[in-house]
């Protein structure tokens, strides 16, 4: 596994979130329109958002890798955040696919083009885990960044999500 935390892109810088993330972290996920689909995800409170911040970092630690804050420009606050968390899958571990960016930033490719990144990350550096991306049945645009990035409908995963039923994307054909 890479120590290397970083990711490039065409025109993204994907970095472990540090301190100075945790404006946007809450101006992201204090947003109602980023949000929607997955209300229970949004906060309310700088306290919050740090909070949130200390949860990626220990995963980092734990695991080596994490949600990235994603920069459109390296010298500007992230636009948004994309990554991997542990997740049980079937009983098993698996790679759970998150990308939130601000609404501001939508309709650029940036989430598109982030997620291929650490789709990419993923198979090189943890193909002993599957890797899924968990979608509201009525959030299409996220829908259409899971298919950019590769991933694959796996309806016979589909289960109950927090906010409501979720639909499965696999980074594998078979959806195994």
């Amino acid at each position: 596994m890479t120590t290397d935390p970083l990711l490039r892109t065409g025109r993204l810088l994907l970095r472990r979130p540090v301190a100075a993330d945790v404006a946007t972290i809450l101006a992201v996920h204090r947003d109602p329109l980023a949000c929607l689909h997955n209300p229970g995800d949004r906060l309310l409170t700088g306290p919050a958002a740090a909070d949130r911040l200390r949860h990626w970092s220990a995963h980092w630690d734990r695991h080596g890798f994490g949600y990235w804050s994603v920069l459109a420009d390296p010298e500007a606050a992230p636009v948004g955040f994309c990554g991997l968390k542990l997740m049980p899958l079937l009983g098993e571990p698996a790679l759970n696919l998150f990308y939130r960016f601000a609404p501001s930033v939508w309709h650029r490719g940036y989430a598109s083009e982030a997620a291929a990144a650490v789709v990419a990350w993923a198979a090189a550096n943890r193909p002993d885990l599957p890797l899924v991306a968990r979608i509201r049945p009525d959030n299409v645009a996220s829908q259409r960044v899971a298919a950019r990035a590769g991933l694959h409908r796996a309806p016979h995963l589909d289960h109950p999500g927090e906010d409501g039923p979720d639909l499965l994307y696999t980074a594998t054909p078979s959806g195994a």
